[in-house]
């Protein structure tokens, strides 16, 4: 196994940058932005951004150039999007249950809101009518579906599974739909995929045609949700397109996708400092980054990211080395990467290096960019990593920092 590693961690300027701290590289979301819209133009599709993955919005303008839009998650989110994304593109909403006292203002927002259940639907239909007749910014609503068929390992991502909160079961669906409750309604919006091919998308609308029956006459969207992880070598974006095609041909209405990790897959690090050794069986390397606080998804998931070790300059001099980590027992040194946390499972996992981690150090994380910025927290008072932008020059700049204040000021008065 070769201990030179991946051009694009050589190329990035992350031996002196201040740790921890997030880095986004422009070059490879474009990369991914320009696949996903082509995508688009072959399947006259719809993408959205799913930001509950990414919501660096500082690349909003960057993103708006490639997709149509965004998912939100809720009122937050979805205000983030229409000020950042701008007008002309879409802000869709679904939240499991909405807020009496957020939704006036998302109606003000919202090009697109899917609801729950039925009853979600009965309960705000008239406010959302009453808003269209007013001549605001005209929103359409749509129901989300359980397909009751994924093949996602892990339950805790699976939002189809039996006891899933997340959308209408079919015989639910089914029973109201004869009943007239759909009325009103312009379109159908499930999810059933994480980090998945396009294989697995024909299965599942397999499973959906079967057990929902024919599509609702005056569809006039289709929301395929996210997991498609269009950005990945290997996906197969032809089948992909030939799906979206058929559909298309099935419902005359516009498919959209939401993919979240797709945007930024391999477009982001997470650079961590070594600073002590504790001499443990295997050794533990304690960093200035942790999974629980700056990356939960390795422990939620669970899954052992890919990492690079960068010597500290008083070591390598003048040399520009760096040493890919491996599965223990590949190279000499066997380590576990742990975090500065109180929590004993606070290990990222157990590597191996060519070259001993010694304090000073950097350690570099890949894939950092989806689920990490979005779900990190600061337990034990851990400050939350800086975010960094490098562009398509390689010139790394600062986009925020954070200090003391923002840890204190999200647990008390300000004293304001």
């Amino acid at each position: 196994m070769d201990k030179i590693v991946q051009p694009n961690v050589l190329r990035l300027p992350l031996s002196n940058i201040t740790t921890p701290s997030y880095v986004i590289d422009e070059k490879k979301l474009v990369e991914n932005l320009r696949l996903l819209g082509e995508v688009a133009q072959q399947a006259s599709c719809r993408i959205l951004l799913a930001q509950k993955a990414f919501a660096c919005f500082d690349f909003y303008p960057l993103i708006a150039q490639y997709l149509d839009g965004t998912a939100s998650s809720g009122l937050f989110e979805a205000r983030l999007a229409r000020e950042e994304m701008g007008e002309e593109h879409e802000v869709h909403v679904y939240s499991p249950a909405y807020k009496d006292d957020e939704f006036t203002e998302l109606l003000d927002i919202v090009d697109v809101m899917v609801f729950n259940s039925f009853d979600q639907w009965d309960r705000f239909h008239d406010r959302v009518l009453d808003h269209n007749l007013s001549g605001g910014r005209q929103i359409s609503c749509g129901l989300r579906i359980n397909p009751g068929y994924s093949e996602i390992e892990v339950s805790l991502y699976d939002p189809a599974r039996p006891d899933s909160r997340l959308g209408v079961p079919a015989d639910v669906y089914l029973r109201e739909k004869e009943a007239g409750r759909f009325d009103g309604l312009e379109g159908l919006h499930f999810h059933a995929l994480c980090e998945q091919n396009a294989d697995v998308l024909e299965r599942v609308l397999t499973a959906v045609r079967k057990s929902f029956g024919d599509w609702p006459a005056d569809m006039r969207w289709l929301n395929l949700g996210g997991g498609h992880l269009i950005t990945k070598p290997g996906y197969d974006v032809d089948r992909l397109v030939r799906v979206i095609l058929q559909l298309q041909e099935e419902t005359d209405a516009v498919i959209y996708l939401e993919p979240g990790e797709a945007i930024a897959h391999d477009a982001g690090y997470l650079a961590a400092s070594v600073i002590d050794l504790f001499q443990s069986d295997p050794p533990a390397v304690i960093l200035d980054a942790s999974a629980t606080c700056h990356m939960p998804d390795v422990l939620e998931m669970p899954y052992q990211p890919t990492c690079y070790l960068i010597p500290s300059t008083e070591r390598r001099g003048k040399a520009s080395t760096v040493y890919a980590g491996a599965p223990a027992n590949t190279y000499p040194y066997k380590v576990q990467l742990t975090g500065p946390t109180c929590l004993a499972g606070d290990i990222i996992g157990v590597y191996s290096f060519d070259c001993p981690p010694l304090p000073g150090d950097h350690i570099v994380f890949t894939d950092m960019a989806v689920y990490t910025m979005v779900k990190n927290n600061t337990f034990n008072g851990i400050p939350l990593p800086s975010i960094m932008r490098v562009d398509q020059e390689g010139k790394i700049t600062m986009l925020r920092s954070f200090l003391y204040d923002d840890f204190k000021d999200r647990l008390g008065s300000t004293g304001a």
